[in-house]
């Protein structure tokens, strides 16, 4: 199968700084992606590189089999059939709804012009606004007619640079929801640039990390946080705490809250400092453990609190518990590690990670 889209040991320059290093990932199917990572790691860079407005220095960007750039060449960004929808949203405020959908569709026929927009009002819900002004619109509503000028030209992919990020975190979970379901009916692919892990779990079947212009892992949100391929990404997806450990001569990793029951993987020997990784909900508030900790934090979060405990060595954990168990700072409670996949880590390389739980 030929790949949707395949960007290969990409290079990015904005000289004399690299900005994107050796980035090569496949999205094999008209799905959905995104580029997650912090404030200036590339993202919107290898965006624009999609789209045809920035050179690349190295590699190539190919869609659906055909080259889009490559060192000294790239398509012209009006030829990719590539949408862009930009976080600013860009909408005319002198236009109407309908007018802003139309844009994109100069040399159109009239009525085949007019059809589409009806049909891309009524598919993001805009039909009784048509007539009016941006400004008379709610955020949400002007996101949707964002998405339907964009779509408006058929694209083969969208683009989307963080378009929800002004909008609060309910309704942005809820419109990256929505704008995703409005992406598969139309049969268009779809690549969102996020800051925001929660909003890419909702939007995108596939997730690339970044860091530093260098992406550390292409994968679906379920393996980027059950087997994360390095530090930063155990660290920026979910929370969790790394534990320190020890192999034993045994062969088992001693910790201070105990062996482990996971066995370390191959290319540790006995003495090998380790690090495991545990997540808030790996760690079990029970009373009748004889594991006891401090509580150091608590955070309410409705039916559940976080938990900051405070370790005999000074180390944390995190642990959620249900709302009932309600513990104050400097009290101690019993607690027992429940972790089904291991992942640990030795001396700034990843060792690997085994006993994968079934994919739900």
């Amino acid at each position: 199968m030929t790949p949707f889209l395949e960007l290969t040991d990409l290079d990015i320059a904005y000289p004399p700084r690299k900005v994107i290093r050796e980035v090569s990932f496949t999205m094999h199917c008209a799905g959905i992606g995104c580029l997650l990572g912090p404030s200036g790691c590339g993202k919107t860079t290898l965006l624009r590189a999609i789209a045809g407005f920035e050179p690349v220095e190295q590699g190539s960007i190919r869609l659906e089999g055909a080259e889009l750039s490559r060192p000294g060449w790239m398509l012209p960004p009006e030829r990719r059939r590539i949408g862009l929808m930009f976080q600013d949203l860009a909408l005319f405020p002198h236009l109407t709804v309908t007018d802003n959908i139309a844009f994109g569709l100069r040399g159109w026929k009239a009525a085949e012009r007019r059809a589409r927009v009806a049909d891309l009002l009524r598919l993001v819900g805009l039909t009784d606004l048509a007539q009016r002004y941006p400004h008379q619109l709610s955020g949400g509503q002007q996101q949707r007619v964002a998405l339907a000028r964009a779509l408006a030209p058929r694209p083969r992919l969208l683009l989307l640079d963080e378009p929800f990020s002004s909008l609060d975190v309910t309704l942005r979970e809820d419109l990256a929801r929505e704008v995703r379901s409005i992406l598969l009916r139309e049969g268009a692919a779809g690549l969102l640039v996020s800051h925001d892990q929660f909003e890419a779990f909702t939007f995108a079947d596939e997730i690339g990390v970044l860091e530093n212009g260098r992406l550390r892992q292409w994968d679906t949100a379920y393996h980027l946080y059950h087997q994360p391929a390095d530090r930063f990404v155990a660290d920026f997806i979910g929370q969790g705490i790394l534990l320190p450990g020890q192999v034993g001569d045994d062969g088992r990793v001693h910790t201070e809250l105990g062996i482990v029951t996971g066995m370390p993987p191959a290319g540790c020997v006995a003495g090998d400092d380790v690090e495991i990784l545990v997540r808030p909900d790996d760690v079990i508030h029970d009373d009748a453990s004889p594991l006891q900790v401090e509580v150091a934090e608590r955070a309410f979060r409705g039916a559940e609190f976080l938990y900051t405990l405070k370790l005999s060595s000074g180390a944390r954990l995190l642990c959620l518990a249900p709302s009932h168990h309600n513990h104050p700072p400097g009290r101690r409670i019993g607690i027992r590690l429940d972790i089904d996949h291991w992942v640990m880590f030795r001396r700034n390389r990843t060792v690997t990670c085994v006993e994968a739980p079934p994919v739900p």
